[in-house]
């Protein structure tokens, strides 16, 4: 529908109508000091010359750059026919599939999706995805503590995203519940399992396992895994979706099996131990590495797995699969009461955004590059930094600050101010890492470091020598 403006008598008469002096009239039960006042910052208005010129030049601006930052946000090849079928209308403009009987495709893409991960995170369910991971690690300490119904604590490593443990913190803050800060040990960069010790016995719901952590570094996600179920904690697993075409599925986290049910005995909790007896809980993570472009900061999408048993505590949508009276297949919403919508303070969420469009090229790139495909892109993902690691620590003054295996990022140490050594590379074209200092102070001049399947030898051949003349 074309945008027509009201024009001058148009106004007057709708006013008139309503019996209002004038369109200010319309708002005077704002208190004026709350009103703006004029947009003085808001320049004139363009015609479409000018706009096109203007954006053009902004566009110039966006130089490209040699790119070895990750830090949760990773530049990863997506096949050109990914955006090419999810920019067709059929999927672009769909809205939430509310009405089942003309929305079948796109609850059928949901659905495959919901396969896919399922199958990649080994969980029994998976939602049709959330805002962000951020916020998806904040659902997951929501929804466990909901099932533990007797602890508000859940146990957050210092290991986790900085970014994502603010984020938890400004969700669920308010509600009563404690995230309790677990250091890394010094030298692994993993869970200090001395520190986490010091919490056995307690009443805590749940215990957020990161994999790979922040720094890259691979946790002992078996041993945690086990210690939160031995202390009768959820475990949380928190995942790069992109890691599990390699490692082991949270689904199949733990060699031992649940000891006692969790407080509270009957219903989902004693359920969840006869159903489970090992692997993590809840799974949840961003799914930005399959599909989605860096795009200046996103949109990425959240996604959300758990067992069987707390299928009922899941934020969000699941699509369900079902025959109709002739015994063909349709696909339909399943436990979705609309109650983010309705219920207000008794939902299991209120976030309901969930970055349907980014679900669907996951759903695309995944049928595309299929099980071999991923685990290629994790193998040379995982074989590229581990070359950056090796020729980075070969400049003067540089080392890798952790001594554990990693995936497709490490933290390397400088000899000089990190901020000053990453402006420097930025202006040799290279950027050269994400600064730690700011959020890990006690590490020092420390970088974070990330190479996946898009990066050379040449590319890293280049980034060693702009590192090299930062600090030198």
């Amino acid at each position: 529908m074309p945008f027509i403006p009201h024009s001058e008598t148009d106004i007057r008469e709708m006013l008139a109508s309503i019996g209002a002096a004038n369109i200010d009239a319309l708002f005077d039960e704002i208190p004026p000091a709350l009103r703006s006042g004029k947009l003085t910052q808001v320049p004139a208005g363009m015609n479409e010359m000018q706009v096109t010129r203007l954006m053009g030049e902004r566009a110039a601006q966006d130089a490209p750059l040699l790119n070895f930052i990750g830090a949760g946000a990773y530049e990863h090849h997506i096949p050109s026919a990914v955006w090419q079928i999810v920019t067709r209308g059929e999927f672009y403009t769909a809205y939430t599939p509310y009405q089942a009987e003309a929305s079948q495709g796109t609850l059928q893409v949901l659905y495959e999706y919901q396969t896919m991960m399922a199958s990649l995170t080994g969980m029994d369910v998976s939602n049709a995805s959330l805002y962000d991971g951020a916020s998806g690690l904040a659902e997951a300490i929501l929804m466990a503590v909901r099932a533990h119904k007797t602890s508000r604590k859940v146990l957050l490593p210092a290991t986790v995203s900085p970014i994502y443990r603010s984020v938890a913190h400004s969700i669920v803050r308010m509600q009563d519940i404690e995230l309790i800060d677990i250091p890394f040990d010094a030298a692994s960069g993993t869970i200090d399992m001395k520190a986490l010790q010091q919490h056995a016995g307690s009443d805590i719901a749940a215990l957020v396992i990161p994999q790979p952590n922040f720094f890259g570094a691979l946790e002992d996600v078996d041993a945690l895994t086990d210690w939160a179920h031995a202390n009768n904690a959820l475990a949380i697993a928190l995942v790069n979706p992109l890691t599990l075409a390699l490692l082991k599925a949270p689904g199949n986290w733990g060699s031992l099996p649940h000891p006692n049910p969790l407080p509270g005995g009957e219903g989902a909790n004693a359920a969840l131990r006869a159903q489970s007896p090992s692997g993590a809980d809840i799974a949840v993570g961003d799914g930005q590495p399959l599909g989605s472009p860096l795009s200046s900061g996103g949109p990425y999408f959240g996604f959300m797995c758990c067992k069987q048993a707390l299928v009922r505590q899941m934020p969000g949508r699941i699509i369900g699969r079902t025959v109709d009276l002739e015994g063909k297949p349709g696909f339909t919403l399943t436990l979705q009461a609309r109650e983010q919508h309705i219920r207000r303070a008794k939902a299991t969420s209120n976030i309901c955004s969930n970055q349907g469009l980014m679900v669907t090229a996951a759903t695309v790139h995944m049928a595309l590059l299929g099980r071999d495909g991923l685990r290629r892109v994790a193998a040379a993902s995982h074989a590229n930094t581990a070359q950056l690691s090796v020729q980075a620590a070969g400049v003067h003054g540089v080392k890798r600050l952790f001594n554990s295996p990693h995936f497709h990022e490490v933290v390397l140490h400088l000899p000089k101010p990190s901020a000053e050594v990453l402006a420097k590379m930025q202006e040799q074209g290279v950027l050269g890492g994400f600064d730690l200092q700011p959020h890990y102070p006690q590490l020092g001049n420390a970088i974070l470091v990330c190479a996946t399947e898009t990066k050379t030898s040449d590319d890293i051949e280049k980034y060693v020598a702009a590192l090299r003349h930062a600090l030198n």
